[in-house]
């Protein structure tokens, strides 16, 4: 399994599995490395290198909340510094904002008829970022709905649903010129696959483009075969690279890491490429 896992998630955002055991798990399953792509932040690196082995890289990354007019886009950064000013501020900033839109979330429900307790809510997140999976599983738990899916229908929280809140996100442009501000490679990921909301517009992704955008996540294991073809056109016209993440949560997604993969020559070609000129081995 050589190659790299661009898109893993630990306890540090929705993820069920700590940083460490995501790093001792993609050893075990001998792959090249991983970047660990929590939600918004990057508490979780330092703990994931430590328990790295065999050779295992940890690239520093995040997965970036954007918005565009109503609709989520989500920005991978990979390979950039975590201490650099501007960026650290803005993922502290977007971290405030998903405890505000939690809390409002809470409140939908609970207009709604649901009593979902924003203390188990904090209790399910943990220390991690908290987000719309952690109120899904309590409005398991308070007998509201029965299953992950149904809590992101339009019944409940899915995007434009009853009890659904908007982000206080960033833009997609702005996304990539933070990521790339910080020495990293912007990454849209799987452009196709949003619980819920729309595809990411095309004419979108030529704005990301022109702002820097490094590649497009094409081998998700979500994203239906003709999405991934046709997405694959779109990078190849935009002369983007595109790359390959199993986005997995841990128990939430059937520990998948692994199962989609980026080929090393790409990786290092992302890394060059992105304004640190950094290296796989350096990230």
């Amino acid at each position: 399994m050589r190659g790299y896992d661009l898109h893993t998630h630990s306890t540090c955002s929705d993820g069920t599995m700590d940083p460490a055991d995501v790093a001792r798990l993609a050893a075990e399953r001998g792959v090249t490395g991983i970047a660990l792509t929590d939600h918004d932040t990057t508490a979780g690196l330092d703990r994931a290198r430590e328990a790295s082995r065999g050779g295992l890289v940890v690239l520093a990354g995040c997965e970036l909340s954007a918005e565009h007019a109503g609709q989520p886009v989500h920005v991978l950064g990979i390979g950039f510094d975590p201490g650099e000013p501007v960026f650290a501020s803005a993922r502290r900033e977007i971290l405030s904002a998903r405890v505000r839109r939690a809390e409002r979330t809470v409140e939908r429900l609970r207009e709604l008829g649901a009593d979902v307790p924003i203390e188990r809510v904090w209790e399910l997140a943990g220390e991690g970022a908290v987000g719309r999976p952690h109120i899904a599983e309590a409005m398991i738990e308070a007998g509201v709905v029965n299953t992950i899916d149904q809590a992101f229908s339009m019944d409940w929280i899915g995007t434009g649903g009853r009890a659904y809140v908007e982000k206080e996100a960033v833009t997609p442009v702005r996304a990539v010129e933070l990521i790339r501000g910080a020495g990293g490679a912007a990454v849209l990921a799987h452009p196709a696959v949003h619980a819920g909301a729309l595809e990411v517009r095309e004419s979108l992704v030529r704005e990301m483009a022109a702002a820097g955008l490094a590649a497009i996540e094409i081998d998700h294991p979500e994203q239906p075969p003709a999405a991934r073809a046709h997405w694959r056109a779109v990078a190849d016209e935009l002369g983007l690279a595109t790359t390959g993440g199993s986005d997995d949560h841990g128990r939430r997604s059937g520990y998948r890491l692994g199962c989609c993969l980026t080929a090393e020559a790409t990786v290092a070609a992302l890394l060059a490429a992105s304004p640190s000129g950094g290296q796989p081995t350096q990230p």
